[in-house]
């Protein structure tokens, strides 16, 4: 699913939950950690694994949105697609293996 603004993201979620969510971190109506902080905040969503997206990357600590929101990565851009398919895959072999 795609969506164009954090609010249409947060939707689609509950509409059909995905197996990972990758997110800008600036969006219209509700940006990116907005976003996290909702999914956190629900037991069907609060393990769901994301990969935030910016152009931010200086003002974005990884290892602080990995503590505190349990992000998976964070990816400046431009980002290189190949990096992305690979974390998408570890972050689902990764879900997958934790519901077996």
């Amino acid at each position: 699913c795609c969506a164009c603004n954090g609010e249409d993201g947060w939707e689609a979620i509950h509409r059909d939950p995905p197996d990972l969510l990758v997110t800008d971190y600036q969006m219209p109506k509700l940006n990116g950690l907005e976003l996290i902080e909702r999914l956190r905040q629900r037991p069907e969503t609060s393990r769901l694994p994301v990969i935030v997206l910016s152009a931010k990357g200086f003002e974005l600590s990884s290892q602080d949105l990995t503590a505190r929101w349990g992000v998976l990565a964070v990816l400046d851009k431009p980002f290189s697609p190949k990096e992305l398919l690979r974390l998408v895959e570890t972050g689902i072999a990764e879900t997958a293996a934790l519901a077996t």
